[in-house]
């Protein structure tokens, strides 16, 4: 009896090509982000909003625009009463308080951004764990294969550590020392 996938409720058990099955991934991948944004507060989202239209060109075109416009308006012989006169302290007041604002919503935003990507890298641990594992028994079947039908597998040397378990914690400890020792200083 052939291994047949779990049908989910949306996913078809046959698919026709890669696209399907990346594109299934990819609605997938979409649906959570969505799930995860949908649960954001009313000030989050416009704090959201907010960042991103502060990092877009008609954000910078629009204060082109209204600094040149004061510059000109509180330096021209033309207008009837100066409101600021250079060096312009109320607008740097204005410019000061914006500057707060705007970072208070990017901060916001940063965080927002970080708690989905660190959930992504969770997921992708995980799946990267899984994968680890299930290919860790599937070179333990292939071994037992193997040695049914008399196949030489001593020609290939890394299959042996291949077949442990990975441990994360030691490779971890292996980063953290290979990190360290490039960290010290050479001697000359």
């Amino acid at each position: 009896m052939p291994l047949q996938p779990p049908a989910d409720a949306d996913t078809p058990v046959d698919p026709e090509s890669v696209d399907e099955l990346t594109g299934r991934n990819l609605r997938k991948i979409l649906e959570q982000e969505r799930s995860a944004r949908s649960g954001q507060s009313r000030g989050e989202r416009m704090a959201a909003r907010v960042a991103a239209f502060c990092g877009s060109m008609p954000f910078i075109w629009i204060h082109v625009a209204f600094f040149a416009v004061w510059i000109v308006f509180n330096t021209s012989e033309w207008a009837e009463s100066v409101r600021d006169p250079f060096p312009f302290f109320f607008l740097s007041f204005l410019v000061s308080l914006e500057a707060i604002f705007l970072s208070a919503f990017i901060l916001i935003s940063q965080n927002q951004e970080k708690r989905l990507t660190e959930q992504r890298s969770h997921l992708a641990l995980q799946i990267n764990l899984l994968t680890e594992q299930e290919n860790t028994h599937m070179l333990k079947m292939l071994r037992s294969i193997a040695a049914k039908v008399g196949a030489d597998l001593d020609a290939h040397p890394d299959l042996a550590a291949l077949e442990q378990a990975t441990q994360p914690e030691r490779l971890l400890q292996q980063i953290d020392q290979a990190t360290q020792a490039e960290k010290r200083p050479q001697a000359l």
